[in-house]
């Protein structure tokens, strides 16, 4: 049996002509000898009336902090209304499709109700429709405790729901539909000759999307790889091959891994803080320790972290600057906290090893006149802290200097 997911995001299901695109899309699979996996998300974005962020709101408007549990309760219902719709369009044209919740469909999950991580997912339920020549129709971005409890999987979830159900089928392919043609070298509204990449590794698609590229989550792109199941971000709206995301980069006619390029795409994260924590001999070898600990223990992330004798840099989201700075002053260490900063990086498999790399990124920034607060690297990606005032110019230069435009 040859399975295919297919997931839908918000756009790719908010009206009927929309959906219209969608079941074409299934058909062709079917057509093409593939037994779909339909996963879809909730209905259009904030704004919408059965969008995720308005059911929040609706949630919130009768108390701010409303318990994850009860918020999950509601956050589960927009992806019951999209599946149920999307059902029906397919039963309309003749599909003998069937709705699945996330729990229906044998994702379980552990009770960290609002970002619950997938424990197991058991396929035998959707094994037995696909027999029958059935359709599933399964809510993203849900799954189910062993103890019955609904839970979401956090942002992004949708893609998560669509790789557990990859992995789990041994689907041969998982396919990503959502509003654009496929992952681009860097964001369109900043940089007018940003290009779609045809093809891009797992490694490289992670390092994207945890510096900020919002194309798929990383962790469905992690699942897919366990499986070693390619993923193809594609447009509902076009027929644009898409961006196949697989083990190699690039492969020529023979098959082999051809690294043609140093880098792959450049983004970036803003609103960012950076704190600078000045130590002195008398608070002792594990001040930096305490520091960390700190952060740590009030749910407070930190990046970009640089540890010097005397010093400590690291950057952290900017709501969480007002309690990372009460936590210093408990400490009572002396701090310097810059505001509006934002984090650009260049992302690519190919400069492992290459000299000349951060050379070349450095230069990219100083011809523009361009700060640099902060660095830090790794074998495929090099990162910067700069004003906030300076990203699009950051981003920008760095896209030129690597040829990514392709001109």
């Amino acid at each position: 049996m040859r399975i295919i997911v297919q997931k839908f995001g918000g756009t790719s299901v908010a009206s009927p002509e929309v959906r219209e695109l969608v079941l074409r899309k299934i058909a062709k699979a079917r057509e093409q000898g593939f037994n779909p996996v339909v996963v879809v998300s909730a209905m259009g974005r904030q704004g919408a009336p059965y969008a995720t962020d308005t059911l929040i709101g609706i949630a919130r408007s009768a108390y701010k902090s409303i318990a994850a549990r009860e918020l999950d309760q509601i956050m589960y219902c927009g992806e019951m209304i999209s599946a149920v719709i999307m059902a029906g369009t397919l039963q309309a044209a003749g599909m003998d499709a069937v709705m699945l919740t996330g729990g229906h469909a044998g994702i379980i999950t552990d009770d960290n109700f609002t970002d619950a991580r997938i424990l197991k997912c058991d396929a035998t339920r959707l094994f037995s429709l696909l027999k029958q020549g059935k359709v599933p129709v399964v809510c993203g971005f849900q799954g189910m405790t062993s103890e019955g409890e609904f839970t979401t999987l956090g942002r992004g979830g949708s893609d998560t729901s669509a790789s557990a159900l990859g992995a789990a089928l041994n689907a041969e392919m998982i396919e990503i539909y959502t509003d654009v043609d496929g992952i681009m070298t860097a964001d369109p509204r900043i940089v007018d000759n940003a290009k779609i990449l045809d093809c891009i590794s797992y490694g490289e698609v992670c390092q994207l999307a945890h510096q900020g590229a919002k194309v798929i989550h990383p962790r469905a792109v992690e699942i897919a790889m366990q499986k070693n199941i390619p993923l193809v971000v594609k447009s509902t709206f076009s027929d644009a091959p898409g961006t196949l995301i697989t083990n190699i980069a690039k492969e020529d006619t023979d098959g082999a891994t051809v690294m043609d390029r140093v880098a792959t795409g450049v983004t970036y994260l803003n609103n960012i803080v950076q704190i600078k924590v000045h130590l002195d001999d008398s608070l002792g070898t594990d001040a930096s320790f305490k520091v960390f600990k700190k952060m740590a223990d009030n749910g407070i992330s930190v990046d970009l972290i640089n540890v010097h004798p005397g010093q400590i840099m690291f950057t952290i989201n900017a709501d969480h600057a007002e309690k990372a700075a009460t936590q210093l002053k408990q400490l009572a260490y002396t701090f310097d906290v810059l505001e509006k900063c934002a984090k650009v990086s260049v992302v690519g498999g190919g400069m492992r090893e290459v000299p000349g790399v951060m050379a070349s990124f450095v230069e990219a920034l100083s011809l523009k006149g361009i700060a640099i607060l902060q660095t830090v690297d790794s074998h495929t990606s090099i990162s910067v802290l700069v004003q906030q005032n300076d990203l699009g110019a950051a981003v920008k230069s760095l896209h030129e200097k690597f040829g990514l435009s392709g001109e």
